[in-house]
C-alpha cells in the first residue's frame, strides 16, 4: 500500500509506495549532481518548487512553524516526517508533520482509542470509507471543509478540478452539505487502466533464475511451486550465504479480518473485495463470491502456502517478521517471488543487478485477469480528513489542496503505489523540450532507495524515508499533467520509455514482446477494469451489532489462516479448516454474508452511473 489499504482496496489495492518503518536515514551529505537530459544535454535547474517562499497567494500567514499530527490508518512509519519531502513542504508551508501509525502501535485498538480520546490528530488518512470515516463524523471528530467557505477559500484546486469527489463526499457522508475529507487516487481521465508501466500486481519471479531453470510456461497458480523450487535449489543462498525463500509473508498488514497476502491472486483473477465484507466482486461483470467458499482464491491461497511450506518455500520467520524485515529481504536477494512491482523489483532491480541481468521481472500465469481500478472521478475509498480541534485549519487545508495540484502530484506521483518522483531538480527536471525526464541521481534513488543519500540542500537522509510517509496516493499517477502533457508518474514518461534498457528489461522485452508489464496486459486483452460509479445515496453501513459481530469472526478468520499455512500436515490443515467454519458460522457468519451479498449489490448499482 504502502499500499496495504491501497491494494484492498485493493490494495487499494494496494497498494502502492514502498512503504517503509520507523527511521530517519543516514544523514551523509553529498552534493547535488548535476542533471542531464536523455541527449547529454545539461539542463540548467530552474527554482526548485521547495525554494518558493510562499504558496499560492491566499493571504496566509507561513511566518510560524506549524507542526501537525498526522493519524493514519495506512502509514507504515510513525514519528516525525524527515528528508526530502520534510523539506520541501517545510520551505514551501513551514509545515512539519509527526505522523502516528496504526498500523505500528495497536491497528483497530489504537483507532478506537484515539477516536475514545475525542482528538484524531489535526490531519486524518483512512485506508477506506466502510467503518472508521462514517464512525468519526458521527463523533464529531471531523471538520467539515464547507464550514468558513473552507474548501473555497483554500482549496480551490480540489474544487475546481475534481467536483465529483466533492459532491460523493457531500452526498455519501456529509448529509448533502457537509464534506468531510476527500477521497485518494482522484482522476479527471474517465477511461482505460489507470496504472503506470507496472500493475498492482504481479506476479513477479526473479527473472534470471526463472531463465535458468528453462522458462517454464505456467499455467496454472499452483505450477509457480514446482518452478520457484527448482530457482531455489539454483539458488539456495544469497551472496551472504542466508537461505532463500519463494515466499516471505507479514502480519502487520492483516488488520481485523484476514491474512491479507492470501488475497492477492484473486486480484490476478479479476476480482477484489469489498472491505470488511465476506464478497470477492468482479471487476466487470455482476459476479462475487464468498470468499470462504471452496471456489474462493482466498481459500485456495492458504492452501498453495501450505504447499509452499511443505516444500521449504516460505520463510520461518513469516510468523513473527513485519514488513519492512520483508522489504531488506528483497534487498538482500533472499526472496524469489513478488506479489507486487513495488515490492521485489523496487528493492532488488538496482543499476548493478540490472546490469547484469539479475531482477525481478513479470512472469504471467495462463489465464490470469488484471483487476484495475480505472480512473475514478469520484476518487477511491481511502480518505484524507482534517480534525475537528485542529489548529489552524486554513493552513491545512492549503497544504491538502497543495497535494492535488500538479506541483505536488509530481513530487508525490507514486506514494502509495510505487516509487515516488522526488524533488525536482535532483530525481527529475524538465528538459529543452519541455518533457520531464529522470536524472542520472533519480534512476539510482529509485532502484536502490535505502543506500542513495539525499544532498542536504535538498533534506539529507536516504530517499526512501524521505518520501512522504502518510502513505496517500493523492491522485492517480498514470493521469495526465496538464503542465507537460505526460503522466505524473515518471515510469510513463516518454523520455523514461526511450531510455536505454538495462540488461534485463532487454531480455524480458525480448521475450515477451512488449515493454512493460501493463502494454503486456492491454496488448492480450487481459484487463479488468472496475468501474468506480457512485450511487448518489448513503452508503450502506453495518449497524453496531453486526460490526461488532463482523470483528469476531474476522478475528477468528485471521487467527486460523495462519495456523492453517503452518499445519504440520494436509490432515491438520483441513481439520483447522472445519473448526475456522465451524466457529464463524456459530457467530453469525450467515448474517455478515447478507450484509455483504447487499453491498455487492449496492457497487453494481454504482457501476451504472458510469457505464
Amino acid at each position: 500500500m504502502r499500499f496495504k489499504k491501497s491494494l484492498l482496496i485493493m490494495m487499494t489495492v494496494l497498494l502502492v509506495v514502498v512503504m517503509a518503518g520507523c527511521g530517519g536515514g543516514n544523514n551523509t551529505k553529498q552534493s547535488a549532481p548535476a542533471n542531464t537530459g536523455n541527449s547529454g544535454t545539461t539542463v540548467q535547474k530552474e527554482n526548485d518548487p521547495a525554494n518558493s517562499t510562499t504558496p499560492e497567494e491566499t493571504g496566509l500567514d507561513h511566518s510560524k512553524p506549524l507542526k501537525l499530527t498526522v493519524f493514519s490508518t495506512t502509514a507504515n512509519y510513525g514519528g516525525v516526517q524527515t528528508g526530502w519531502f520534510a523539506k520541501i513542504i517545510k520551505d514551501k508551508f513551514n509545515i512539519e508533520l509527526d505522523i502516528v501509525a496504526s498500523n505500528l502501535t495497536g491497528g483497530d485498538t489504537k483507532i478506537a482509542a484515539m477516536m475514545a480520546s475525542g482528538n484524531l490528530g489535526d490531519i486524518i488518512i483512512f485506508g477506506d470509507d466502510k467503518t472508521h470515516y462514517p464512525n468519526a463524523i458521527k463523533g464529531n471528530l471531523l471538520l467539515d471543509w464547507n464550514k468558513d467557505d473552507l474548501l473555497n477559500k483554500y482549496g480551490k484546486d480540489i474544487a475546481a478540478s475534481f467536483p465529483k469527489a466533492t459532491e460523493k463526499a457531500k452526498i455519501s457522508f456529509g448529509g448533502g452539505t457537509a464534506i468531510y475529507g476527500i477521497g485518494n487516487n482522484v482522476a479527471s481521465n474517465p477511461k482505460g487502466a489507470s496504472e503506470g508501466k507496472d500493475m498492482t500486481w504481479g506476479p513477479d519471479l526473479r527473472w534470471d533464475l526463472y531463465q535458468q531453470v528453462g522458462a517454464p510456461e505456467i499455467n496454472s497458480i499452483e505450477d509457480y511451486l514446482p518452478v520457484l523450487k527448482k530457482m531455489q535449489e539454483l539458488e539456495p543462498k544469497n551472496s551472504k550465504g542466508k537461505k532463500t525463500y519463494a515466499f516471505s509473508l507479514w502480519s502487520d498488514w492483516d488488520g481485523n479480518y484476514k491474512l491479507t497476502l492470501a488475497k492477492q491472486f484473486a486480484n490476478m483473477l479479476g476480482y477484489d473485495e469489498i472491505p470488511d465484507t465476506a464478497v470477492y466482486v468482479k471487476a466487470d461483470e455482476e459476479k462475487y463470491y464468498d470468499f470462504l467458499s471452496p471456489e474462493s482464491w482466498y481459500m485456495k491461497s492458504l492452501q498453495l502456502y501450505f504447499d509452499a511450506n511443505q516444500m521449504g518455500l516460505v520463510d520461518p520467520d513469516s510468523l513473527t517478521q513485519k514488513f519492512d524485515d520483508v522489504v531488506a529481504k528483497y534487498k538482500d536477494g533472499r526472496l524469489l517471488f513478488s506479489w507486487f512491482p513495488w515490492l521485489g523489483a523496487a528493492n532488488y532491480n538496482t543499476e548493478e543487478n540490472q546490469a547484469a541481468g539479475k531482477g525481478f521481472a513479470l512472469v504471467p500465469f495462463k489465464g490470469e485477469l488484471m483487476y484495475s481500478t480505472g480512473f475514478n472521478v469520484y476518487g477511491s475509498n481511502g480518505v484524507i480528513s482534517i480534525g475537528a480541534k485542529a489548529q489552524d485549519p486554513e493552513r491545512i487545508m492549503e497544504f491538502i489542496n497543495w497535494m492535488y495540484t500538479p506541483e505536488g502530484a509530481m513530487i508525490s506521483a507514486g506514494s502509495g503505489t510505487a516509487v515516488p518522483n522526488g524533488p525536482k531538480g535532483l530525481t527529475w527536471d524538465i528538459n529543452a523540450d519541455g518533457k520531464p525526464f529522470v536524472t542520472d541521481f533519480g534512476w539510482n534513488a529509485y532502484a536502490d532507495q535505502q543506500n542513495t543519500q539525499i544532498p542536504e540542500e535538498f533534506g539529507s537522509g536516504d530517499y526512501y524515508y524521505g518520501q512522504n510517509q502518510m502513505n496517500f496516493s493523492f491522485v492517480v499517477p498514470a493521469m495526465t499533467n496538464p503542465e507537460t502533457n505526460e503522466p505524473y508518474d515518471h515510469n510513463l514518461w516518454t523520455t523514461t520509455l526511450e531510455r536505454n534498457p538495462s540488461k534485463l528489461d532487454s531480455d524480458w522485452r525480448d521475450k515477451m514482446g512488449v515493454l512493460t508489464p501493463k502494454e503486456y496486459f492491454v496488448k492480450n486483452n487481459l484487463i479488468a477494469i472496475a468501474p468506480q460509479g457512485f450511487t448518489g445515496k448513503e452508503p450502506l453501513l453495518m449497524d453496531k451489532s453486526l460490526e461488532q459481530k463482523n470483528k469476531q469472526i474476522g478475528t477468528v478468520i485471521q487467527q486460523y489462516s495462519w495456523k492453517m499455512v503452518f499445519a504440520k500436515d494436509q490432515a491438520e490443515f483441513d481439520k483447522l479448516n472445519k473448526e475456522m467454519h465451524d466457529k464463524v458460522n456459530g457467530l453469525g457468519y450467515t448474517d455478515v454474508m447478507e450484509f455483504s451479498i447487499k453491498k455487492a449489490e449496492e457497487l453494481f448499482e454504482a457501476r451504472k452511473s458510469v457505464q
